[in-house]
């Protein structure tokens, strides 16, 4: 098992996304080195926090938000106790320890805007997020996973749906280049990821995960799918409002006219039409292919690239995804066990418009007990005030009703000693 050291910021990045190289899997089981730390009262999941412990908080807030259920105060509070003064959060922050803006992320801020945005009344902390991303974009329009590095796809995708979720234009988000120049803005920054007209036509619309060191883009199924949600103008939780037919449109592109990079408008559909296609060839799943090791299933590339094909409006294209995920729920989640698998398979089934009830009881089993909603009453039956008095006098009424009936009898007889 890889430590955060070794994996460096990058690969902590991708890592952390695919929820199987250093996400859970590290929470499940702490690699040499790991803090171990204890889960703190109010957060989601029983595996040590210590990598993931924002992320799996985020998407367990944002998922039963999404299914009416109300969470504990303590877990929103956990949640935003772990921001720092300047408006980013870190992937943990033990109780009592100050902040360091070398252990802050782009990707815990991003799903931690989304998920007080899903809840509701934090405008100051969501405020605050939104700067602290502003603050820390490159000047080429992108995020990199800790500041100061180059940015990646996964967490440019990431921020452009903090920024969405926060109804925040991304075309207005940018730093200002060197010598004072124009940067470029949030789309741009995305874009500098993404295949165009210059590549291979089945590799058009894909993301790479970061250029190499001479700037050529080789497609990446995670950044891909990471990315296109953003690409499609979409946040966490996915609703959509608007159902297409056809699936999406495969990028068009003129001999010798087209430009490498891929306009805004057209990015989704690009990514989309993409992402179906892989799909398609991997038996309605995404793959994890890692260096030295055998490829795999990558069940959360499979999930964003479901939402991110419903949040455009291929519900359709999605729906044997959506299969194959609910199908494998029990490897993916360790049978309800992790909070960032559950809480994700549960987004894409409510997506989906499938059947959650399941789910969200397991993701709502996995933290504190909720304040209201469906979950909440199957955890902590409410007796009614005065329903014990209530069942009292039914039975008095009951006693009262049978002895005057078995009066009534008895004078009867005595009148008519036939009966």
């Amino acid at each position: 098992m890889l430590t955060a050291a070794r994996l460096g910021a990058a690969a902590l990045s991708a890592a952390l996304l695919t929820g199987v190289a250093a996400g859970p899997a590290l929470a499940d089981s702490p690699s040499p080195g790991a803090t171990n730390a204890a889960v703190p009262d109010g957060l989601y999941g029983k595996g040590d926090p210590t990598y993931d412990g924002v992320w799996r908080q985020s998407l367990a807030l944002t998922a039963l938000t999404a299914a009416k259920v109300t969470p504990a105060d303590s877990a929103v509070g956990w949640l935003t106790g772990q921001q720092c003064e300047d408006g980013g959060w870190p992937s943990y922050r033990a109780a009592g320890a100050a902040c360091d803006a070398k252990t802050e992320d782009s990707n815990a801020t991003a799903v931690a805007i989304q998920a007080l945005v899903a809840l509701g009344g934090h405008q100051p902390a969501v405020d605050k997020g939104v700067q602290w991303l502003r603050a820390n974009q490159n000047a080429d329009g992108s995020w990199p996973y800790n500041p100061g590095n180059p940015g990646d796809a996964n967490s440019t995708g990431l921020a452009v749906n903090a920024l969405f979720a926060a109804r925040t234009d991304p075309a207005g988000v940018a730093r200002p280049g060197t010598g004072g120049a124009a940067g470029k803005n949030a789309f741009e920054g995305l874009a500098r990821f993404q295949l165009g007209c210059t590549a291979p036509a089945d590799q058009r619309g894909a993301f790479a995960y970061q250029p190499d060191p001479t700037g050529a883009l080789a497609p990446n199924t995670l950044a891909s799918a990471q990315a296109a949600l953003a690409a499609a103008g979409g946040h966490l939780p996915v609703a959509t409002s608007v159902h297409a037919d056809a699936s999406p449109k495969a990028l068009a592109c003129a001999d010798g006219s087209a430009p490498a990079t891929i306009p805004h408008a057209e990015s989704g559909e690009a990514v989309g039409a993409y992402l179906g296609a892989q799909l398609a060839a991997g038996d309605e799943h995404l793959t994890l292919t890692t260096p030295g090791a055998d490829p795999k299933p990558d069940y959360t590339a499979t999930a964003w690239a479901a939402l991110a094909l419903i949040q455009s409006g291929h519900p359709e294209q999605a729906t044997d995804a959506v299969d194959w995920l609910e199908g494998q729920r029990d490897t993916w989640t360790k049978n309800g066990t992790d909070a960032a698998a559950t809480a994700s398979l549960l987004m894409v089934s409510q997506a989906a418009h499938r059947s959650t009830a399941d789910l969200t009881g397991k993701l709502t089993a996995l933290g504190p007990v909720p304040k209201g909603g469906a979950a909440a009453a199957e955890a902590t039956p409410v007796k009614k005030k005065g329903d014990g008095m209530g069942q009292f006098w039914l039975i008095v009424v009951g006693l009262l009703v049978g002895i005057g009936g078995g009066l009534l009898l008895s004078l009867q007889r005595k009148r008519n000693p036939n009966l």
